[in-house]
């Protein structure tokens, strides 16, 4: 990440995250267990890993609350998929090793 700190640190990225936020007031991920929490970070569904254009493809985007941010989607990332469980008690990501 430390090669992609100017993208974030750009007056353009904060501008645009902040107008993101107030769009979308609420962290995306609680919202899908019925939970409410406030929206504080914009963050890249797929890794853009230094692309810019990827970077900025607001398609890309997604609001989370910052625990959502940290643990789930950091964890996920370095792990290669969700863990997250369905109402079957079934992992719902299909790259999760149980479903394969």
């Amino acid at each position: 990440m430390a090669d992609h700190k100017h993208l974030y640190a750009s007056r353009a990225w904060k501008r645009a995250s902040r107008a993101y936020r107030l769009q979308y007031p609420r962290c995306r991920r609680c919202a899908e267990r019925g939970q409410s929490s406030p929206s504080e970070v914009v963050d890249h569904i797929a890794p853009h890993r230094g692309d810019a254009a990827l970077f900025w493809d607001v398609a890309n985007w997604q609001p989370l609350c910052k625990p959502c941010h940290d643990r789930h989607k950091q964890s996920e990332e370095a792990r290669g998929y969700a863990s997250d469980i369905g109402e079957d008690g079934w992992p719902v990501d299909p790259k999760h090793p149980a479903n394969k």
